[in-house]
């Protein structure tokens, strides 16, 4: 018999997840100032967007070696480091040398590990049915995180920068103690797991955990390089067409938050179809997309950007499926532990993913190029097809 969850618990979660992940490209939003205060050069611009990168790394490899929100209050754990991500952020405008600024911006990606996570483990302990669709709303929440800063840079290019992080870090702190108070620890969290630093390894041998995480990586490889290089496809199939005087801006924050309609679409639909399916179908779409984007820049903008914009829909899509797919499979005393190190992974694949696309980019400026993104959804694709079906059907 399924227990009563109350409402309040996954719309404060969801908010919660979108306020402390809002950290994530706070400091995007302000590269340009940033550069001129500090005088830097242009490759200093990539060393400031990779830096929160591998702050998350880090931070999520240490999470996971030690099971911290699988050994403590994932509510309490989800706090702190609200907290401390939201001092990291705001430390960002006190940077008056490089080396400051890029610790800054590490710090505030470490800490982040215990707030995207996390926020997905806590969803777990609530809804062992209907997880797909409580992941598809969290992971909505980063969609819509992710392309805010493109948002703002449309709607009030006059604001101050040093508004944008303290306001920023304000709301995640708000989001940390809205959340500690009002969602305890979850009916359905198991006894706290003790200290294995092997388990990292160990769930990689159950053959259901390992083929949705081979399946997330090949996402991965794909989504954040696709975000990454919208505003340069725009920008390129401006310069190259008639598309003369569109809002680079205004279409990357569609292109990008549109994905928050394709995770909760997605969710929703995981309640009959099963996450797996949702996954598979998401990956296929995409990889498609990405494979007419060479044909698509010769055309008008208008079929152009509903190219990107359906691209947009379905590169992510498949997200919050993986994570629940990854979280049903895991260890129950250790699914912090196995969506943690997971991210960890996934993201050190967008580090190279983005990097090779950047370098040949930069040698070719060929819509071809971008062909690289299909092999990520390709993978993916292959390896959620070896997910146990017999199991995966009962991931709702």
């Amino acid at each position: 018999m399924a227990k009563f969850i109350p409402r309040r618990i996954l719309p404060v979660i969801v908010l919660a997840q979108f306020a402390g992940t809002s950290l994530w490209f706070a400091g995007n939003a302000v590269i340009p100032d940033l550069v001129l205060q500090l005088q830097l050069d242009e490759f200093a611009v990539g060393y400031i967007t990779s830096a929160v990168q591998f702050g998350f790394i880090s931070g999520t490899l240490l999470f996971a070696f030690l099971s911290v929100a699988d050994r403590l209050s994932p509510s309490k754990v989800f706090l702190a480091c609200a907290v401390l991500g939201a001092v990291a952020n705001a430390l960002t405008v006190y940077s008056s040398t490089f080396a400051l600024l890029i610790a800054s911006r590490f710090a505030t990606g470490f800490f982040l590990a215990g707030i995207y996570p996390v926020g997905m483990k806590i969803a777990s302990d609530w809804h062992k049915e209907g997880l797909g669709k409580a992941m598809g709303y969290l992971v909505g929440a980063l969609v819509l995180g992710t392309a805010f800063p493109h948002f703002i840079k449309y709607l009030a290019a006059d604001l101050p920068w040093r508004t944008i992080l303290f306001s920023t870090s304000l709301f995640a702190i708000f989001g940390g103690v809205l959340l500690y108070l009002a969602v305890p620890d979850g009916p359905h969290q198991s006894k706290k797991g003790a200290f294995k630093p092997a388990v990292m390894f160990q769930l990689f041998k159950n053959r259901n955990f390992r083929s949705a995480a081979f399946g997330y990586f090949g996402h991965m490889w794909e989504l954040y390089t696709f975000w990454a290089f919208v505003p340069v496809m725009l920008s390129f199939h401006e310069e190259t067409t008639t598309a003369a005087g569109i809002s680079i801006s205004l279409w990357s924050f569609a292109i990008i938050g549109i994905g928050s309609i394709g995770c909760a679409v997605g969710g929703h639909w995981s309640l009959n179809a099963g996450s797996k399916k949702v996954a598979l179908v998401s990956l296929l779409g995409s990889g498609l997309c990405c494979l007419l984007l060479p044909i698509f820049f010769e055309g008008s903008f208008g079929l152009f950007v509903i190219l990107l914009l359906i691209w947009g829909l379905l590169v992510v899509s498949d997200s919050p499926q993986f994570s629940t797919l990854v979280a049903h499979s895991a260890d129950r005393a250790y699914v912090s532990t196995g969506l943690t190190i997971v991210n960890s992974i996934s993201f050190a694949i967008t580090i190279g993913s983005i990097s090779l696309v950047n370098s040949l980019w930069a040698h070719w400026e060929s819509p071809w190029i971008f062909l690289v993104m299909a092999a990520g959804p390709v993978w993916g694709a292959w390896a959620i097809s070896r997910y146990g079906n017999k199991i995966a059907k009962n991931v709702r």
